[in-house]
């Protein structure tokens, strides 16, 4: 089925149509409408138009008023201060409008007109490295950023750029090789648990040796050298670590609900083989060049605490690749096999600086131009209650396992106190514990924007009431229990019944989903999906409070239509959540 316009789109149009007609003058003028707490929309355009045309902007409008042919959408209509258009639409327009989304899978929502292909680089754990909170904020914005695109229409190819190449894999390589048995497993069946244990205890090995014998330094040196010209014995075992901690990564993801495909992980040795060709473009072009030893680009607005240039060294003087050689070849390769126009790089704030410099000297090479664009949604980081960088008592990095299972264990006590209402299984609170606290999470994230950084307070997400996620579950679950009651009464749109105040509210709120998305969408904002769905959680409470849904004092159809109503505003809440990547139990 095709979208299904707004309200506000068919007010805009209406109110163009008028435009041209009173005033033939004034071409293809926008009326300028907004959302109003005055009345239903605003149109604000005429001012400026009046101005243009030496016009009283009053007279105008009335102009406008007049060149509007009867019809069912605008239910009133008043000139207000200095030419500002206050517009009511009417009840049935309302409904007739949701009716038409409802018979829709996608709720009308439309799916843009010229879809691209982006790239979006998230999740980026690193090799025989544990994962810990600060690996959270790129993983679940990151999977939020590529569901809502992907609704949105747009290609979305997902890349995960994981830390598996450098020069800590020479001392494990070679600590392997001197301890072979150390990466062997009990059993076939390998927990994400047991891999990462041995990947820990062995590097914990590995360093104390690296550190305190000499001859181990120099031969792990060695095997560095012999990894990075591709030796065969070398890359093998680099393997078993990839392997050993992709089970690892991939029981974490699982835990957070999150699908990872194996083509998608790209570490940094996916563009070894580009690195020297993206150096020898850079310097040939003039874009980069040596100094003291180095291949590096410099920036005139780039300059360090003592006023001198920073570089983006490329090549370092002892010719190891840096950083910035990967990111750019990366570019080279998303842009170039990919056919990417769009890069979005979901990377912790502290990085700016560096993608900034990454970016700027992609531009001057000629792989990011007009239509090709790179954009980092930087995100800032998870703190304590205290305000604090979130650690444990002891001081330490806090394990992302730990804090996904004590989320978890929060959230299944929080349901196990209800579950005695709606009669759940054993299984369904546990079922439901892990949807409710893994939703907790992503929502207190998602809910806040990228950018900032926020508080991890458990007792706060795990909350019935405020902004969480359990909240909204909370919500969408009453509505199937309400959907439940209703015995033979089905939803089904009355447009000619009246509505009451609040189901006016909440039927302007529901029609305002696919513009809502079509922002988020463009901006890479997943927080203002968040707060759109916070609210419609918030007009379906007072719905509740102040519309009885199933009574027997009610005519059938407003019966019929009120479960229309809150059917809808279920299916949204569905969509919605699902995008953020947040489950919503049928029973809570």
């Amino acid at each position: 089925m095709a979208s299904v316009p707004s309200l506000a789109s068919t007010v805009q149009q209406r109110l163009a149509d008028a435009l041209s007609a009173a005033l033939p003058e004034a071409g293809s003028a926008d009326p300028l409408l907004r959302r109003s707490d005055r009345a239903d929309f605003q149109a604000n355009g005429i001012l400026a138009l009046a101005k243009r045309l030496k016009g009283n902007p009053r007279e105008l409008a009335g102009k406008v008023v007049d060149a509007l042919p009867a019809n069912d959408l605008i239910g009133d209509i008043e000139v207000s201060g200095p030419g500002f258009l206050n517009i009511t639409v009417t009840d049935e327009a309302i409904t007739a409008t949701l009716a038409a989304r409802a018979a829709d899978e996608r709720l009308g929502v439309p799916r843009k007109d010229r879809p691209g292909t982006t790239v979006v680089d998230y999740a980026q754990p690193n090799v025989a490295k544990e994962m810990h909170v600060g690996h959270l904020r790129s993983a679940v914005i990151g999977d939020a950023v590529v569901k809502i695109l992907e609704f949105a229409g747009e290609k979305v190819v997902r890349r995960h750029h994981i830390g598996d190449w450098g020069t800590q894999f020479g001392m494990l390589i070679q600590y392997l090789i001197e301890h072979p048995h150390e990466l062997d497993h009990k059993d076939a069946d390998v927990s994400g648990e047991e891999a990462m244990s041995n990947l820990n205890r062995l590097y914990k090995a590995a360093r104390a040796l690296f550190d305190s014998d000499e001859e181990f330094k120099a031969r792990s040196r060695d095997r560095v050298v012999a990894l990075q010209s591709g030796d065969e014995e070398t890359l093998a075992l680099w393997q078993r670590f990839v392997d050993e901690s992709k089970i690892y990564f991939y029981s974490v993801f699982d835990k957070l609900d999150m699908e990872i495909a194996d083509p998608d992980v790209v570490g940094e040795s996916g563009y070894n083989d580009m690195l020297d060709e993206t150096c020898r473009l850079l310097e040939e072009s003039g874009v980069a060049v040596r100094s003291e030893g180095a291949l590096c680009v410099f920036f005139d607005d780039v300059k360090g605490p003592d006023g001198n240039p920073v570089p983006l060294i490329v090549k370092k003087s002892n010719g190891g690749y840096g950083y910035a050689a990967t990111d750019l070849s990366a570019i080279r390769d998303r842009v170039q096999k990919l056919g990417a126009d769009s890069l979005v790089y979901v990377v912790d704030a502290r990085q700016s600086l560096h993608f900034k410099m990454v970016f700027e000297t992609a531009r001057r090479a000629g792989w990011l131009n007009d239509q090709v664009h790179a954009y980092q949604l930087a995100f800032g980081t998870v703190l304590g209650k205290d305000g604090k960088p979130f650690k444990t008592r002891e001081g330490e990095t806090v394990r992302l396992v730990d804090l996904l299972d004590e989320a978890i264990d929060r959230a299944t006590a929080v349901v196990r106190e209800k579950a005695g209402k709606v009669g759940l299984s054993e299984q369904e609170i546990v079922e439901n514990g892990r949807y409710v606290g893994i939703g907790a999470v992503k929502y207190a994230d998602l809910s806040t924007s990228a950018s900032r950084d926020y508080k991890f307070d458990l007792d706060q997400m795990v909350s019935l009431n405020g902004d969480t996620s359990v909240y909204l579950q909370y919500a969408y679950a009453r509505i199937q229990s309400i959907l439940r009651k209703a015995g033979d009464a089905k939803p089904a749109a009355h447009p000619e019944l009246p509505l009451a105040p609040a189901e006016r509210a909440l039927g302007l709120h529901l029609d305002q989903f696919g513009e809502v998305l079509a922002e988020v969408a463009s901006s890479y904002e997943p927080h203002k999906l968040a707060a759109y769905l916070y609210q419609l959680a918030s007009h379906l409470t007072t719905f509740y409070d102040q519309c009885q849904v199933i009574s027997d004092e009610n005519a059938p159809e407003v019966v019929e239509n009120r479960l229309f109503l809150v059917d809808l505003t279920a299916r949204t809440l569905h969509q919605g959540m699902a995008l953020l990547g947040i489950r919503t139990p049928e029973r809570l």
